[in-house]
């Protein structure tokens, strides 16, 4: 006989994880899509807004696979939105670069990324808002999670 009792699935903070964090991300990865891009794409894209970056760089802070960056380059370079260019300091590297319509679909892209949190996160006050974040990144720290971007 068991005595042990079985927790509802509805109990466990994982399980509502899960549940908001696909719908937000489900939520984004559609407006995205209806502007042909990906999440991993959009990713990409804001990692290299700020400065050019090589793309061991870029696979490394978003944990993508050799593989998956160089499809990845290819398609956004297919698109215009991005160049490779030797590396002046080192001339067997690549260096990324956002061309100028990459640098305008981020500044799109990125206001959409806000307008999607507003619309799902509506029902938070900031403060609430700013503990929930809070306590989001003090369960990345503590599990040692960093940010994971599957390629596409």
């Amino acid at each position: 006989m068991e005595t042990n009792p079985v927790s509802p699935l509805k109990a466990h903070l994982g399980y509502w994880l899960r549940l908001v964090s696909n719908q937000v991300s489900g939520a984004f990865a559609a407006k995205l899509a209806a502007r042909k891009m990906t999440v991993a794409g959009w990713a990409m894209m804001r990692e290299l807004y700020d400065r050019d970056r090589p793309p061991s760089e870029i696979a490394e802070a978003l944990r993508f696979t050799r593989g998956g960056i160089t499809k990845l380059v290819d398609r956004l370079a297919a698109r215009g939105l991005l160049t490779r260019s030797k590396s002046t300091a080192d001339g067997r590297a690549q260096m990324l670069s956002l061309t100028a319509a990459g640098r305008h679909l981020v500044r799109q892209l990125a206001l959409l990324a806000d307008r999607n949190d507003e619309e799902f996160f509506a029902g938070l006050g900031a403060r609430e808002r700013a503990q929930l974040l809070a306590a989001l990144r003090k369960l990345a720290a503590r599990n040692r999670i960093d940010q994971t971007i599957p390629t596409d």
